[in-house]
């Protein structure tokens, strides 16, 4: 017999969310494990004592983890969505009847919590993880990734000399009729004056000149992302902490750098910190492994291995790594040789010596370009009829050699990725840290910071990772609770922490004889 539904309201319904939401349900299972309440006394003190009551700081920090976990970036959107999922309101703490937060709600109170708050709940995040056995802890991968600012390319506005400032800003500055132009300038004075010097001023002139000479009339010239624009000349008045940067083959975008940790291990992200774009990965490696080795010994973990590619390499950072008992495995840039070609290094007299047998004898140590460099020169005397002159140094009166103070370390570092360890890690790596970044961007809303300000950019990315952690460490005590084994922690800890296991356990017995 066919059958007719007829929808009447009822005027009195008896209805509860935690019968409709299962017991395998994702947000039901997330809720049972994420306690927050550790968030009242520590968010008290940025409240008054009289006024309407504010959002509930645990459901603030719940409602922003559900955007990351739904990819979603507007703060209208996720609200939206909440409303209508019953399983999101339960994990909320709401009922089905209950009104929501207001959108802008959860904007202004983002603004109002520093990043320490959110740094801090991303540590308790990640100490779940490390207490259910997901983190190894003696192995991180370290690597970054530009994400999208919240601003425009075509709001750039150009820097001008100090003195000139005012008189700019009210005459020459002209707006094209295909460029935006900011509604209000957030940039302090600092940054709108050209800090660039007369070689570095050069350089750009001479590439807009050959932009215009060989791109201008190409497909696509007429969108400002095309042009040649730098952090010398422009910035931007819309989000003054973005740094315009670019990747091979990519137009130009104004972005932060996201800079991560993965434990290889797990693959739970154990550091994350927004950075300006305008600087090389290198130049934030000792902040982060500063911050992420304090973090890993209060929870009682030894940081053995750091890997990470070559734009984290120089000299300063391996002996930095090698001060903290931490080996380094990144590969060094391809400038560097090790010295010049045919002429041997000797230790004892800290000299080179030269085919012909001739010293180059260490004369100075000198800072250039930021980089400690050690100089190295022969006797005039030596080089004055020697067989090879013409083809060693040319027209020169001696040999002179440049070479980074941290030869010993950068040694040392090859010789650990060459090693079959080291092969073993690249590999590694490149498995840990990179599908991490790709699952973030495309699923966790970190494709684009929906905010203004480094600052903000940085608690974005911090729930970002919160909400994969979290993910991961579901989905880990689920697997373990359907296979009944306690031992599955072992599976996740790769071949290498046994070794230094059961080295650790070899060494024992001699180290404590020394001891005593």
């Amino acid at each position: 017999m066919q059958g007719k539904k007829n929808y009447q309201e009822k005027l009195f319904t008896s209805f509860k969310l935690s019968d409709r939401v299962s017991k395998e349900n994702f947000y039901r299972r997330l809720k049972e494990v994420l306690d927050l309440d550790f968030l009242y006394p520590l968010t008290n003190k940025f409240y008054g004592q009289s006024g309407q009551k504010s959002i509930d700081p645990v459901v603030f920090f719940k409602i922003c983890l559900v955007g990351y976990l739904e990819n979603i970036t507007t703060d209208r959107g996720l609200m939206d969505h909440c409303s209508m999922r019953m399983d999101i309101l339960y994990f909320l703490d709401y009922d089905i009847d209950e009104p929501l937060p207001w959108h802008s709600t959860i904007s202004r109170t983002r603004q109002l919590f520093p990043e320490d708050i959110f740094e801090e709940v991303f540590t308790r995040v990640l100490k779940l993880c490390i207490e259910a056995g997901l983190v190894s802890g003696h192995t991180q991968a370290i690597d970054s990734a530009p994400v999208k600012a919240n601003a425009s390319m075509d709001s750039l506005e150009i820097k001008v000399p100090a003195d000139e400032l005012e008189e700019h800003l009210s005459k020459v500055r002209v707006q094209s009729s295909r460029d935006r132009k900011a509604k209000e300038n957030k940039a302090p004075k600092e940054q709108q004056e050209i800090t660039a010097s007369k070689k570095e001023l050069q350089e750009i002139k001479s590439r807009n000149k050959r932009w215009s000479e060989d791109q201008d009339m190409r497909p696509g010239a007429k969108n400002k992302g095309s042009r040649y624009t730098s952090n010398k000349t422009h910035y931007s008045p819309t989000d003054p902490d973005s740094r315009i940067s670019v990747k091979p083959g990519k137009a130009r975008k104004l972005n932060y750098l996201c800079n991560i940790s993965v434990d290889t291990g797990g693959h739970v992200i154990t550091d994350v910190q927004a950075y300006h774009a305008d600087k090389k990965d290198n130049q934030y490696l000792q902040d982060t492994v500063a911050r992420l080795n304090r973090r890993l010994r209060k929870e009682g973990m030894i940081w053995e291995h750091l890997l990470a590619d070559t734009g984290y390499s120089s000299g300063e950072n391996y002996a930095y790594l090698e001060a903290r008992g931490i080996k380094s495995y990144i590969p060094p840039h391809g400038t560097y040789k090790g010295g010049p070609e045919d002429f041997k290094y000797i230790k004892e007299g800290n000299y080179w010596l030269c085919p012909q047998g001739k010293k180059v004898t260490f004369r100075k140590q000198k800072l250039e370009k930021g980089t400690l460099k050690d100089n190295y020169f022969t006797k005039r005397s030596d080089c004055k009829g020697c067989p090879i002159k013409e083809s060693c140094i040319g027209k020169s009166h001696e040999k002179r050699i440049n070479i980074t103070a941290y030869r010993e370390e950068y040694e040392r570092n090859i010789a650990r990725i060459k090693s079959p360890t080291g092969r073993y890690l690249k590999s590694k790596r490149q498995s840990t840290v990179e599908p991490v970044f790709g699952t973030l961007k495309e699923f966790m809303g970190l494709r684009k910071v929906n905010t203004i300000g480094i600052k903000q950019a940085n608690k974005c990315m911090h729930l970002s990772a919160m909400a994969y952690n979290l993910k991961k460490y579901l989905k880990f005590i689920q697997k373990r609770a359907k296979s009944g084994a306690e031992s599955l922690v072992l599976y996740f800890l790769p071949k290498i922490v046994l070794q230094n296991v059961a080295w650790h356990f070899l060494k024992a017995p001699n180290l404590v004889h020394s001891q005593a």
